[in-house]
């Protein structure tokens, strides 16, 4: 695989705090990357320094074979950027506001209608160009905002949380006019907070904490060690959790981890052996009531929270 974004241990340092610390990722050809992180790991810090907002204090970054510092003009020609927060004109029509940010990349004539016109389609709001997105959903902004991103035809595309408080009508139209940028050619870097934005679209994730990257994989690379595991997520009534003691589970077979967290008993198990049924009635013949119970197979969610010890919302 072609590598077209190279990082090498990118630093960025805020005082003391280190936000950025060692960081070290390619992207490749052609590919959408899922870009994860809780809270305060980093990952803004690094899209900032990426979309050549921010400035890095030591590392290594080269687009393309060509090193960021001396080529950031070039680069940033080959850039689309969707920010976290939206960068629309309220008061001017939509086709107005795409003309506008592909006009700053030299774009120009009968060009830049078509440019415009086309960014549009992708994220089918051609049938609203004349109208103003003040008038626009949460969601027709966003689509928006893609639009302005994309209309120059970039060779990577940056997307900060995209998808951020709109309905799931939008958010499925998003989702589905990144992968088609992907087919037409286009290499993507996505951050989010949904977990199953990512498993639906990328191709390969990188999850960082603390200013590092922890994994880096395909998402079924990144499960290989759940792939067998199931959890049930058991609601239990007891009086007196402190007293609670669950170690007589694990004298069931293929039980591998219990938790306790306020009132929901967490039980992973091996997939394959069934005993569902075992771990209900050891449950019963001790008087713990059973108030409700869900289960799921491994996901990268799991993975996630293994790594980090949060959950990607927190």
């Amino acid at each position: 695989m072609e590598a077209i974004l190279e990082v090498k241990d990118l630093k960025k340092y805020y005082k003391e705090s280190k936000a950025v610390d060692g960081l070290s990722f390619n992207l490749y050809k052609g590919e959408i990357l899922g870009f994860l992180g809780p809270n305060g790991a980093g990952k803004s810090t690094t899209i900032n320094i990426l979309s050549t907002i921010l400035k890095h204090d030591d590392g290594e970054i080269k687009f393309f074979d060509r090193e960021m510092k001396d080529n950031a003009k070039w680069i940033k020609q080959q850039l689309g950027i969707v920010p976290q927060e939206l960068a629309i004109f309220e008061e001017i029509s939509a086709y107005k506001n795409v003309e506008f940010f592909t006009s700053l990349y030299g774009i120009s004539g009968k060009n830049l209608k078509n440019a415009v016109l086309e960014a549009l389609k992708m994220v089918g709001l051609e049938d609203k160009k004349d109208s103003k997105p003040i008038t626009f959903s949460g969601g027709m902004k966003r689509r928006l905002n893609i639009a302005c991103a994309i209309a120059h035809k970039p060779k990577i595309l940056i997307l900060d949380e995209p998808t951020v408080g709109i309905d799931p009508q939008s958010r499925n139209h998003i989702l589905e006019s990144i992968k088609k940028l992907r087919d037409n050619g286009t290499t993507i870097i996505y951050t989010t907070h949904y977990m199953e934005e990512v498993e639906e679209i990328a191709d390969r994730v990188v999850i960082m904490d603390k200013g590092t990257k922890i994994a880096e994989g395909t998402i079924m690379q990144l499960m290989e060690s759940y792939k067998n595991t199931r959890i049930y997520k058991i609601s239990i009534d007891i009086s007196k959790r402190q007293e609670f003691k669950y170690d007589f589970l694990y004298e069931i077979e293929g039980i591998q981890k219990v938790e306790l967290n306020e009132n929901c008993l967490s039980v992973t198990t091996i997939k394959e052996i069934e005993n569902l049924d075992k771990i209900i009635l050891s449950l019963v013949h001790r008087n713990i009531k059973i108030s409700h119970m869900t289960s799921e197979e491994g996901n990268l969610e799991m993975v996630f929270l293994k790594l980090t010890g949060r959950k990607l919302r927190d």
